[in-house]
């Protein structure tokens, strides 16, 4: 296994740490916090770049907020001058990273992304007779600190840069409790380890990635699988025997407990093929795909409380829903609301 050395010098480079000032301010630049940093933006790297290479670095307060669809999650909002540096360590890492990783993963990565994997799904879809549909009962806020700390040091022998991620993993923010029983634990295990990565960050994304990539690894050259597809915790398997699927989905619960991670007990399924099924926020059949009615229900109660009250960005929000609703078939439902991509240029 392939390990990465000299990287910190990198990450600490002024031209590295202005692109990821200018990434992490994409449609952000209106924000009064990207102004005043952007204000003094030399005087301010500089500075970052003192306190990286000295380390006096300390990330700053989170500010959190929840949302409720499609489900109840907590997301943490790091402070600007921090997201700077989740950039900045991503910049340098993830490519060296993600070689690591099959093809058929594909949150938060370069030319993938949910439209890609729905379109992979539904390949598989028409080449197989059943599905096993899974995802991991409260994934981030069970991601183990010490698992992944030392997953990263197997990839990565920078010393300093190891500092940095290990004092970004320490400083993350207190996540939804987990208090599951693993092997081997006594009554205060759960309690004594650190655990939970904050929904938001860059770097969590990518580290969540990561720790899954195991998995990954393990459906493909263990089971065998030939059809598998993951985005984020979302993964689903491809086969034609039902048993076989069975079979899989009980390894699978025993690896997933290596890595102090179980599997949701009421989202993990099995259906024919033929069935359509959701993934990633389409319901997919084998020849055709729709979104979901309480989605659509939704967007429409949204625009019309657009229609009193409009956010500033409504033209970016409108394009966002009109782009992800474009990839299903939805030709009708778009011209039934005046919607198009042509529409909202």
């Amino acid at each position: 296994m392939k390990t990465h050395k000299h990287l910190f010098d990198k990450i600490v480079a002024f031209e590295n740490l202005l692109a990821a000032a200018n990434k992490a301010a994409l449609g952000k630049r209106e924000k009064p916090y990207v102004i005043e940093f952007f204000a003094k933006l030399e005087e301010n790297l500089f500075r970052l770049q003192s306190e990286l290479e000295h380390k006096t670095y300390y990330p700053g307060r989170y500010s959190t907020f929840q949302i409720y669809e499609p489900k109840p999650r907590m997301i943490s909002a790091a402070p600007f001058r921090d997201r700077i540096v989740h950039h900045a360590l991503i910049n340098i890492i993830g490519t060296g990273l993600e070689r690591s990783f099959i093809f058929d993963t594909y949150s938060n990565r370069l030319g993938k992304g949910t439209h890609k994997a729905i379109r992979r799904y539904q390949t598989f879809l028409r080449r197989n007779s059943y599905v096993l549909k899974c995802d991991i009962k409260k994934y981030f806020p069970s991601i183990d600190h010490a698992i992944l700390k030392c997953l990263l040091k197997k990839r990565i022998s920078c010393e300093a840069t190891l500092w940095l991620i290990n004092k970004i993993i320490d400083f993350s923010n207190p996540q939804d409790p987990v208090d599951d029983y693993f092997p081997g634990d006594t009554l205060f295990t759960p309690q004594d380890r650190r655990k939970g990565l904050p929904i938001g960050n860059l770097t969590s994304q990518f580290f969540a990635n990561l720790y899954l990539n195991q998995l990954d690894h393990f459906v493909k050259e263990e089971l065998r699988c030939r059809a598998y597809v993951r985005y984020v915790d979302d993964f689903v398997l491809f086969g034609d025997s039902k048993q076989c699927l069975r079979e899989w989905r009980d390894s699978i619960a025993i690896f997933l407990s290596e890595y102090r991670l179980k599997l949701h007990p009421t989202r993990c399924q099995i259906y024919p093929a033929p069935v359509g099924g959701r993934f990633l926020g389409q319901v997919i059949w084998r020849t055709h795909r729709l979104l979901p009615g309480q989605n659509v229900h939704r967007f429409k109660s949204r625009v019309q409380s657009w229609r009193t009250n409009p956010p500033e960005n409504i033209d970016q929000r409108l394009a966002s829903w009109v782009g992800h609703a474009s990839q299903a078939n939805t030709f009708c439902l778009l011209k039934a609301q005046g919607l198009s991509l042509k529409s909202i240029e």
